[in-house]
C-alpha cells in the first residue's frame, strides 16, 4: 500500500501558514460559534477557520482575508462539538465499511476504528491494503485493527495468521491497535508468538485491546503486564471498577446482544466513580436495525440520562478516544491543526447533530446528506460476489453424530446428547432441534451436526455470512435446506430462507458473501424482515444475526462448530472432526 508520508505535504503547510498571516484566504470560516473547548472543558465563543480538510485556526479573530469563493457560515443557534469516534466497529455485519461509514456521519460519527477480520482471511494483503486505501479517501476518517487469531479454529491458520502478515498488518500508518485480543488464553497459558506480537505493536506505539469477558482481577493484572492497553468487555459496574484501578482504558459497551450502558453507568456512581477521562462508548458492531435511533450520539444520549456531566459524555465521545489511540493531533478537539469534524447541534443536550462537516466538507446539510460517496470498486479490491465451483448432494446431509449444539442464549453454546432419529429427511415441528452443517466455501470438507434452541419450524436456512465466510445450513427439511442452499449461491451469496419448497425470503450478500452494497435504511428493514420470520419459526433469543456469526467463534464457551470439526473451547480439543467431501 502506498502510504502518504505525512498528512499534509510541506507546500500545504505553507499554504495554511499563509492563512494566518493574511496572505491567503481559507475555505470556509464558521462565524458566530458556540463551540465545546476540549481542554478548557467548557464552551466557548468564536471563529473557526478551515483550509480544505483541516481547522488552521479557532479563536476570536476573523481572518485578514476571505475571497469569494470562502464559504461563510453563521453558527448562532447552534453548539459545536467535535465529530464523534467509534473506537470498536466490525464493518461487516451485512453492511459494509462504506456504507456503514456514510449512515453513521449523517449521526455526527466521523472517524471509526474497524475489525480487519473480514479482510485478513477473505483477502490477500495486496487487496486488503489497496481497501484500506481506497476507505481512506472516504469523507470519514476510517482507522483499523490488526488481528492476532481468526477468533476460530482455522484450517490454514499459519498461512492465514502468520508472523510476517501480522508485521505487515501493524506496519500500516492507519493501523492503530492489535487485537481485539480473543487469543488471550493463549498469552496466559504460555504461548510466546500472541506476546511477540503484542511486543512489536507497542514498538510501533500501537495499542492492545482485550477482550476480557468476566476476566478475574489476577487475569487483568497479568494481561495489564503482557501488554494489554484497554478492554470493551466489562459486563457490570465492578467489572469497570476492577478494569479503571489496573489502569485500563475502558471501552463501556451498549450493543444489540449487550445493551449494558444504562446499567453500567448507574453501577459505576455506586461505587464511586466520577472521573470518565479513562472511559469511551462502542456499539461493539451491532447488526443494522440497532442502529436506527443513531450510533455513537445514541450513547452519549443514553449517558447524560443516567447522570454523566454533559462535557463528560461528550469526552468519552470524542478526546479520550484520540487520546488513547495516539491521534489527539488530528481527532477529538476543535483546535488549531484537527481534521475539520465538527457536528452541528441544536443543543448540548442533543448530541443528534442537523449538521456534520467531515474533513472540512458538508456530509450532513440541513438534515440531508449529500452525496460525496462513490461507490467503491468492490472488484478491484477482490471483494466479489460468491461463485462455487461445487454442488451440494444428498449425501452432504446425512446426520448421525451423537452430540450436538444446543442454545444458552444467542451466543452460547453447549454440548447435549442427540436423542431423536436424525436419519429422517424431515424433523418434527414439536421440538427445537434443526439440522446443521457448515460446508467449505471451497467444498472440501463439512460438519453435520444438530443444533438444539434455534427453531422448532424452519424449513431451510443457508448462509454464506459467517465468522470465516465458510457456509451454513440450518433446518427441519433437508429439500428446503437444499434449496435454500442453491438460492444463495445463484444470488453471490447472502442468506436465504425456504419453506416448503419455496424461497421466503433472501437478503442478497454480494460482497464476498458477507456483505450487502445497499444502504442502511433499506437494510435495516431487510434484516427486521428476517428477524421476524424466524421468531414466527421459534427463534427465541436476543438476535439471530449473531448467532450466526459466533457459531464458530472459540472466544465463546463451550462448544463451537469450526473448520476443523467440532470444538470444545474449555479443553481446547477437536471433539469430532470435520469430514472431507
Amino acid at each position: 500500500m502506498g502510504e502518504q508520508r505525512y498528512r499534509w505535504k510541506g507546500n500545504e503547510l505553507r499554504e495554511q501558514a499563509a492563512i494566518i498571516d493574511g496572505k491567503q484566504s481559507p475555505t470556509k470560516v464558521l462565524v458566530n460559534a458556540t463551540y465545546l473547548h476540549s481542554y478548557f472543558r467548557e464552551w466557548v465563543k468564536g471563529n473557526i477557520w478551515i483550509h480544505r480538510d483541516r481547522i488552521v485556526y479557532a479563536g476570536e479573530r476573523f481572518p485578514d482575508r476571505v475571497d469569494e469563493a470562502c464559504e461563510i457560515v453563521d453558527c448562532r443557534g447552534y453548539v459545536l462539538v467535535p465529530g464523534y469516534i467509534e473506537p470498536h466497529v466490525h464493518p461487516f455485519q451485512l453492511y459494509n465499511p462504506h456504507s456503514f461509514a456514510r449512515y453513521a456521519a449523517a449521526h455526527g460519527t466521523t472517524t471509526l476504528l474497524n475489525d480487519n477480520l473480514f479482510l485478513l482471511l477473505q483477502l490477500d494483503d495486496e487487496e486488503a491494503f489497496l481497501f484500506l486505501q481506497g476507505m481512506n479517501a472516504l469523507p470519514t476518517s476510517m482507522y483499523w485493527w490488526c488481528r492476532f487469531d481468526g477468533q476460530t479454529e482455522l484450517e490454514r491458520e499459519e498461512e492465514q495468521v502468520s508472523n510476517a502478515r501480522i508485521k505487515r498488518w501493524l506496519d500500516q500508518e492507519v493501523v492503530l491497535q492489535g487485537g481485539e485480543l480473543t487469543s488471550w488464553p493463549k498469552v496466559i497459558s504460555g504461548d510466546d508468538i500472541v506476546l511477540y506480537w503484542m511486543q512489536e505493536a507497542h514498538r510501533r506505539r500501537r495499542k492492545i485491546e482485550g477482550h476480557f469477558p468476566g476476566a478475574s482481577e489476577k487475569t487483568l493484572v497479568k494481561m495489564a503486564l503482557f501488554g494489554a492497553d484497554g478492554d470493551h468487555e466489562a459486563m457490570t459496574g465492578k467489572e469497570v471498577y476492577m478494569r479503571l484501578s489496573h489502569g485500563y482504558t475502558v471501552t463501556l459497551r451498549h450493543s444489540s446482544i449487550r445493551p449494558d450502558l444504562p446499567v453500567l453507568l448507574e453501577e459505576m456512581k455506586a461505587l464511586g466513580v466520577r472521573h470518565y477521562d479513562k472511559c469511551l462508548l462502542t456499539t461493539d458492531g451491532s447488526p443494522p436495525s440497532f442502529y436506527e435511533d443513531g450510533v455513537i450520539d445514541r450513547l452519549i444520549r443514553i449517558a447524560m440520562e443516567h447522570g454523566v456531566p454533559v462535557i463528560d459524555a461528550y469526552a468519552m465521545a470524542t478526546i479520550n478516544a484520540a487520546r488513547h489511540y495516539g491521534i489527539e493531533h488530528l481527532h477529538g478537539s476543535i483546535t488549531t491543526g484537527r481534521i475539520a469534524h465538527i457536528n452541528f447541534l441544536r443543543s448540548a443536550h442533543d448530541p443528534m447533530p442537523v449538521q456534520v462537516l467531515a474533513k472540512g466538507e458538508w456530509v450532513k446539510r440541513d438534515g440531508e446528506a449529500p452525496s460525496l460517496w462513490p461507490e467503491p470498486e468492490w472488484d478491484r479490491f477482490g471483494i466479489r460476489p460468491l461463485s462455487l465451483s461445487w454442488e451440494l448432494d444428498w449425501d452432504d446431509l446425512q446426520f448421525s453424530m451423537p452430540m450436538g449444539l444446543r442454545m444458552e442464549n444467542a451466543v452460547i453454546l453447549k454440548p447435549y446428547s442427540v436423542s431423536i432419529d436424525t436419519s429422517r429427511d424431515r424433523l418434527s415441528h414439536d421440538h427445537d432441534e434443526c439440522f446443521l452443517a457448515l460446508f467449505d466455501r471451497n467444498g472440501r470438507w463439512r460438519v453435520n451436526t444438530m443444533l438444539k434452541g434455534f427453531a422448532s419450524a424452519l424449513g431451510g436456512l443457508a448462509s454464506s455470512y459467517s465468522n470465516t465466510g465458510d457456509l451454513i445450513l440450518i433446518g427441519k427439511h433437508k429439500e428446503d435446506m437444499l434449496l435454500a442452499f442453491q438460492r444463495m449461491n445463484e444470488i453471490g451469496g447472502g442468506i436465504v430462507l425456504a419453506e416448503e419448497g419455496e424461497i421466503l425470503f433472501e437478503l442478497p450478500l454480494p460482497l464476498g458473501g458477507m456483505m450487502s452494497p445497499v444502504e442502511m435504511n433499506e437494510l435495516m428493514n431487510e434484516e427486521k424482515t428476517f428477524v421476524r420470520l424466524l421468531r414466527e419459526r421459534g427463534y427465541r433469543f436476543e438476535d439471530p444475526v449473531y448467532s450466526l456469526l459466533f457459531l464458530q467463534s472459540t472466544h465463546l464457551p463451550y462448544v463451537r462448530v469450526t473448520q476443523r470439526g467440532i470444538y470444545d473451547v474449555m479443553h481446547k480439543t477437536v471433539l469430532f472432526p470435520s469430514i472431507m467431501r
